[in-house]
């Protein structure tokens, strides 16, 4: 794969993940193949990927992790990436276990080229079955045997159409959850509904107010996991929208 085709495809990626993608991103010192910008509640989250688009036979070594830990500090990154067409040594795999850096060897760049253009079929597949679904095929000749034809085709069509429909339902609902802002309004509703079942004939405040915390804590890690794999991501994000929660409870104790 050519660098230019493959920074362009984790640009594409980011940005469909909710990222500010800027490719060929020039410092006082460096050009970085892709800065993105991921902006949450409690501020942006920068994120600096490096694309090494080698031959199989080489590998990706603890100098370019280093490298690019030393480029990321001056904008002060959230996160290191590194993606490589081939493999890393060892002793880079090791070191970004012990540091905040995110690899992405040749498997995971074709795991992650499936999984987009999967969400991309199921997409246009929604809309074509959308625009098929408002014609009817009509035929002139036997009306009751027409009649039937029509209703079983629109049946069959139907059927169809709610499995695509469903399908297409899923990338939506992970791209709502990638919003921080959503998910914090998702904790804050869930989490109150619950905590008015649990407290449904129980008037013991203590009892109420530790049920909220759990059941916010539960919801915020728990829906961060679902749609992230990384556990630094799942942790941080996680926090931030369990926190801003219990925030705005505080807040609205004080009000109310």
């Amino acid at each position: 794969m050519e660098k230019n085709r493959l920074v362009g495809f984790v640009a594409k990626v980011m940005e469909k993940s909710g990222f500010k993608v800027y490719k060929n991103f020039k410092t006082s010192r460096h050009i970085i193949d892709i800065y993105g910008v991921l902006p949450t509640v409690l501020g942006d989250m920068g994120v600096v990927v490096a694309c090494k688009n080698y031959d199989e036979k080489w590998e990706v070594g603890l100098d370019v992790l280093k490298e690019m830990e030393m480029i990321g500090k001056p904008l002060k990154a959230s996160k290191i990436v590194v993606v490589s067409t081939s493999y890393f040594t060892d002793s880079a795999a090791n070191y970004a276990g012990r540091r905040n850096i995110k690899l992405i060897d040749k498997d995971g760049i074709v795991a992650l080229a499936k999984k987009f253009a999967e969400e991309v079929e199921v997409v246009e597949e929604a809309e074509d079955t959308v625009e098929n679904d408002d014609f009817e095929d009509y035929a002139p000749s036997s009306r009751s045997n027409a009649t039937t034809f029509l209703k079983g085709k629109k049946s069959l069509s139907k059927g169809k159409s709610g499995k695509t429909i469903l399908k297409a339902v899923k990338p939506r609902i992970k791209m709502l959850l990638n919003n921080t802002l959503a998910l914090i309004v998702i904790v804050l509703l869930l989490s109150s509904f619950a905590t008015y079942l649990i407290g449904f004939g129980n008037k013991n405040t203590a009892l109420l107010g530790v049920s909220k915390i759990f059941v916010s804590a539960i919801l915020a890690y728990g829906l961060v996991l679902g749609i992230e794999k990384d556990a630094t991501v799942v942790l941080v994000k996680g926090t931030t929208v369990f926190f801003v929660s219990m925030v705005i409870y505080a807040v609205m104790i004080v009000i109310l």
